[in-house]
């Protein structure tokens, strides 16, 4: 990600407006109880098996009992980040840059920049790079943590 334009720092600002209140933690451990700015280049990349990356924001539980994660993800052309899954926290994909194809409780359809993907509660969900080249999103996920 080289700059950041409106259109792409929209999920970001509703994440952490929505967050601002939150006691969930950011990658380095700060509290979201205060204000802060979270630099996209200082956050840990977590290389993946499929040859993707991972940078997670968040990863924590708001006061009100909700588990938050938010995380940015490149995936390779021709990959899934895993194969089709349902979970009970519902899900939000941001989709930056790529040709990827949403697989919506078995049904395909075709995502690029700007498109804002809604994975439902407990149903069945997957993604895949359809293009020629790196595809990039971000994930907000919320959800209680309930055992599966």
């Amino acid at each position: 990600m080289d700059s950041l334009n409106r259109r792409d720092a929209f999920p970001i600002f509703l994440v952490l407006g929505a967050l601002g209140s939150a006691e969930a933690r950011a990658q380095d451990g700060s509290s979201l109880a205060k204000s802060r700015v979270i630099r996209f280049d200082e956050l840990k990349v977590v290389h993946l098996d499929n040859g993707g990356a991972m940078r997670r924001v968040m990863s924590g539980t708001l006061p009100t009992g909700e588990f938050v994660e938010v995380h940015e993800s490149m995936l390779p052309a021709g990959k899934m980040p895993h194969p089709p899954h349902k979970h009970p926290n519902t899900e939000w994909l941001f989709i930056q840059q790529g040709k990827l194809e949403y697989l919506d409780d078995g049904k395909a359809i075709p995502v690029g920049p700007g498109d804002i993907v809604f994975s439902a509660s407990n149903i069945t969900h997957g993604l895949r790079n359809v293009g020629d080249t790196e595809a990039s999103y971000i994930v907000v996920s919320v959800g209680k943590q309930i055992p599966e």
